[in-house]
């Protein structure tokens, strides 16, 4: 019996030889960096002054809670999340998977190559080519002097809001893919016999299309709303969180912190807050996206 289960034993340690240098480069180079920001955090650990670093508990945490920078920072990144991603890359991303669904090859070819075109862009590269676009003397402004319209400084006037349309322009590829390949999978048979029925293009959207892929809107949501939080290169190369700090989400913020201000310990502290606030979006869409059909 003993015999047995010493074998049993045995042979589930060896299952994990094959996993030992996964594990162990996970530890390093995930794990360790990880535990050693959440520690950095605590502390007060400056880039330049003091070379010594104290253990100072929540100081940093309740600094930044009492900062108005931070507090409109929040702000700015739940404004940005809501335009460019929530409403603006799902939206549209949605929109256009349903247009190319309907459309003929050669239109479906040209236009998914240029929406992508825009995603695999470098995120810097995006950033001037949007900063070229809104800029006072940019192309935006061009085209509406060309119609006899009013122009402004758009990065000046309205910068999270241009921020936030960059931010679309070159996100809405991935929201288009997920959503184009759910749509192909719902049977034509559903949809045919709804508008034999007598169902319009809204009531079948409503009704058939939006809860059958119920689940890949969640994933969508989940996986953009993520990625924009974490946006740093397009605002960074657009506004530089400015003017002032009317366009500085967290990232930026974090930034101007940890490196431009030199304090690593409270700039650490903003980025634990930013993981929170990521998790906590994580935990809506996944309960939405428990919730069966």
């Amino acid at each position: 019996m003993s015999t047995a289960h010493a074998g049993r034993r045995q042979r589930r340690l060896w299952r994990w030889v094959p996993l030992a240098p996964a594990t162990l480069l996970l530890v390093l180079f995930l794990a360790g960096p990880i535990a050693y920001c959440v520690w950095i955090a605590f502390t007060n650990t400056q880039l330049t002054g003091s070379s010594s670093s104290d253990f100072v508990g929540l100081a940093n945490f309740r600094r930044a809670f009492a900062d108005e920078n931070f507090r409109n920072a929040v702000w700015l990144t739940l404004v940005f999340t809501l335009v460019s991603s929530i409403v603006g890359q799902n939206t549209l991303g949605l929109a256009l998977a349903g247009l190319m669904r309907a459309a003929s090859r050669p239109v479906r070819t040209l236009t998914g190559a240029l929406i992508i075109a825009a995603w695999v862009l470098p995120e810097i590269v995006a950033a001037f080519l949007l900063y070229a676009f809104f800029r006072g003397e940019g192309t935006l402004n061009a085209i509406l002097d060309g119609l006899r319209l009013p122009s402004q400084n758009w990065l000046y006037t309205l910068p999270i809001l241009a921020v936030s349309f960059a931010n679309v322009w070159r996100g809405t590829a991935f929201s288009m893919l997920i959503y184009s390949a759910a749509l192909s999978e719902i049977p034509k048979d559903v949809t045919e016999a709804a508008q034999v029925d007598g169902a319009g293009g809204v009531r079948r959207l409503w009704h058939i299309t939006l809860p059958m892929i119920r689940r890949s809107i969640g994933t969508n949501l989940m996986l953009n709303t993520l990625s924009t939080l974490s946006v740093f290169g397009l605002i960074w190369g657009m506004t530089r969180g400015g003017p002032g700090n009317r366009s500085q989400t967290l990232p930026v913020f974090m930034y101007d912190q940890a490196f431009q201000k030199s304090l690593i310990g409270y700039g650490t502290a903003v980025a634990l807050l930013l993981l929170l606030v990521g998790s906590l979006f994580s935990l809506v869409y996944l309960r939405l996206m428990r919730v069966e059909v």
